[in-house]
């Protein structure tokens, strides 16, 4: 009879966990950039797998901050520290939780094709016109974008920083390395135009953009007494610079759809991905 009474116990209790993850909803905000993206995929099909209703919020950088800080997104696996999101984490750290690094080894800085000539970002002193004067920037505001402006003062570069987007720098790099040109875009690393091209960071004697970086996981106050399985697993969330970009090419095929690589990926990888939530 006891032993009926805890069977009984122990099925209510896991039916009233499956039914209050089918209740709630867990908020992602992210940046569009193709890291995050591949990121922010792998976590919202894990959570969904537990019975969880999540929405992925795309925003810009300053504005995927704020979220988590006001609640009005439980999470995000896109926050690039110390350099290039410090700002955003230096004026929000008391309203919000930093879980930590889920990729390390990550890096920002202007990149040029390997076969350039240009090795260092104080080349461009004298050798400006190699590039068009130019360095192709993304959306104003990154912090890619800010630490570029600052290297040009700093180094006293002639060049003009173009601000666009991921898609318009890749886009010109593409045509760039496809005529053989010399170019100088903004970078970071993980991304997938490092697994599809041959690219090399130029020096930065200044440390203008720091050294290595991690991406990590923030989190809204309350989220891990409100939420503790999910918060456990994005404590435990990892991934490497190398898985990152593999699926972030696998995206640039024509016709790719983010979720679809990111199912493949969570496939492959079962193991990694039960680990999360144990």
């Amino acid at each position: 009879m006891r032993k009926r009474i805890l069977g009984v116990a122990l099925c209510l209790a896991l039916t009233q966990t499956a039914a209050e993850a089918a209740q709630k909803q867990v908020r992602l905000a992210y940046v569009e950039w193709a890291d995050a993206v591949v990121a922010t995929n792998i976590l919202k099909q894990v959570l969904e797998e537990k019975g969880y209703r999540v929405k992925a919020i795309p925003l810009a950088a300053a504005a995927m901050w704020q979220a988590v800080a006001t609640g009005d997104a439980d999470a995000s696996v896109a926050a690039w520290l110390p350099i290039t999101q410090g700002a955003y984490y230096d004026k929000l750290k008391n309203r919000l939780e930093l879980i930590g690094p889920n990729v390390t080894g990550a890096k920002i800085g202007w990149v040029v094709p390997a076969s350039s000539t240009l090795d260092s970002i104080e080349d461009l002193r004298t050798r400006s016109a190699e590039v068009g004067g130019q360095v192709i920037g993304i959306d104003p505001g990154a912090g890619v974008m800010r630490k570029s402006e600052a290297a040009i003062k700093e180094y006293g570069l002639p060049v003009k920083l173009v601000d666009g987007s991921d898609a318009t720098m890749t886009s010109a790099l593409k045509d760039a390395v496809r005529q053989k040109k010399n170019i100088v875009v903004t970078a970071w690393t993980p991304h997938w135009m490092f697994a599809r091209y041959d690219l090399k960071y130029l020096a930065d004697p200044k440390k203008i953009f720091g050294d290595d970086e991690s991406v990590n996981t923030l989190a809204r106050k309350g989220l891990k007494e409100d939420m503790p399985e999910v918060y456990g697993i994005l404590q435990k969330f990892k991934l490497s610079v190398k898985e990152e970009e593999s699926v972030m090419a696998e995206n640039e095929e024509r016709g790719a759809n983010p979720s679809e690589t990111a199912a493949r990926w969570i496939a492959a990888n079962r193991a990694t991905v039960d680990g999360w939530s144990k």
